[in-house]
């Protein structure tokens, strides 16, 4: 982008985790920040980094499922520091359940947080991004958006909806000087984690009981396994972020983590069967007779 340095940026989930690591790269960097969260916690962390380590950040609050808390986060930015130029959709959460099990209030949420509220707030900059003809909207979507595991069904679909959405805005943000690009992350260990297992912890209670309990225990046997594996941290991944920002044109994907760069060639070349082969061995299922 031109004028990077100065260019204003909002992180929606920009207090932990890999918007916090892309929200204090980018600071360091120069960029205006603005870290947006629901939790005053964090919140009061992130400042403290930031005036101890005189970086231009600051936190505010944002609940990305609320149409008037994003108009005032947004409203107070522009205030601030003028019209939103770089716009990372961060903010996300994980349900874990098979796809019978889960409620529709919960699939709900789901879509809420990971799809609705990227429209939600880009719909609200895109205004002054298209009468200024330029932006850039960066969506973190997920190799789960590419590739779908049994338990991550109602998390991969939200992002599989967002990958659409992207490539729709896209192209019709594209004579307007505004890039979409998507980031789509392998596994990573982070808080989200954590925060998955509190949203889908009656499920994970039921699991014992449940028809498909093979399949809970080998999807926790299998992620387990990765994320142990895992040697990317938040901060690799704020380097594409990064580079999502500053490479003009930028692509339309990045995939981060070699796990992640690996599965969506498996998806692209092999057949479905195949493929599908592979995930149920690694998961340990097999037919019941």
């Amino acid at each position: 982008m031109n004028d990077q340095s100065r260019a204003t940026v909002l992180v929606t989930g920009g207090t932990d985790g890999l918007g916090r690591a892309a929200a204090v790269l980018l600071a360091q960097r120069g960029y205006r920040v603005f870290a947006g969260s629901r939790n005053g916690e964090r919140r009061a962390t992130i400042d403290q980094l930031a005036r101890e380590s005189r970086l231009p950040l600051e936190s505010l609050e944002l609940d990305v499922c609320d149409d008037a808390s994003v108009d005032r986060a947004v409203s107070e930015i522009e205030k601030r520091a003028g019209a939103v130029e770089v716009l990372i959709n961060n903010a996300g959460i994980a349900i874990a359940a098979v796809m019978e099990e889960v409620t529709l209030d919960d699939l709900r949420k789901q879509y809420e947080t990971n799809l609705f509220g990227v429209l939600r707030t880009t719909k609200r900059v895109l205004p002054a991004m298209r009468e200024r003809k330029r932006g850039r909207i960066i969506n973190m979507s997920s190799i789960a958006g590419k590739v779908t595991i049994p338990i991550m069904g109602p998390y991969s679909s939200s992002k599989h909806a967002l990958e659409a959405v992207s490539d729709a805005l896209r192209l019709e943000l594209y004579s307007f000087g505004i890039h979409v690009v998507l980031i789509e992350p392998g596994v990573i260990r982070t808080s989200m984690s954590r925060t998955a297992e509190e949203l889908s912890t009656a499920y994970v209670k039921g699991a014992e009981q449940s028809p498909y309990r093979p399949v809970y225990q080998g999807f926790r046997d299998s992620w387990q396994k990765a994320t142990k594996a895992s040697r990317d941290t938040p901060e690799d991944c704020a380097q594409v972020i990064l580079r999502a920002i500053e490479e003009n044109p930028p692509r339309a994907r990045y995939l981060v983590t070699s796990e992640a760069k690996k599965s969506a060639l498996m998806r692209r070349i092999l057949p479905d069967r195949i493929f599908d082969a592979g995930i149920l061995k690694r998961m340990g299922l097999q037919k019941t007779h």
